[in-house]
């Protein structure tokens, strides 16, 4: 994984990363990592990713059709019959 080293990063921004990073129970590389993704739009954190999958879930029907789906016990039979 690639790295990144900032230098001559000013004092304010530096502690606001630590004192976040503190709140948020992350280490100052994670942080940064957070709020750089977050910055530049990219992936977005492991749980809006799962909040607009779990929605996307819930919108769509799990079944477009039942039209051609064997009832159960025909599945049964058929999975005893082997």
């Amino acid at each position: 994984m690639p790295s990144l080293q900032v230098r001559d990063l000013p004092e304010a921004i530096y502690r606001k990363l630590a004192d976040r990073a503190q709140r948020e129970h992350r280490t100052l590389s994670q942080q940064a990592t957070v709020l750089l993704a977050k910055a530049l739009e990219t992936s977005p954190s492991p749980k809006e990713r799962r909040q607009r999958l779990l929605k996307e879930l819930r919108e769509r029907p799990l079944v477009e059709s039942w039209e051609g789906v064997a009832p159960p016990e025909t599945l049964v039979r058929e999975d005893r019959e082997r």
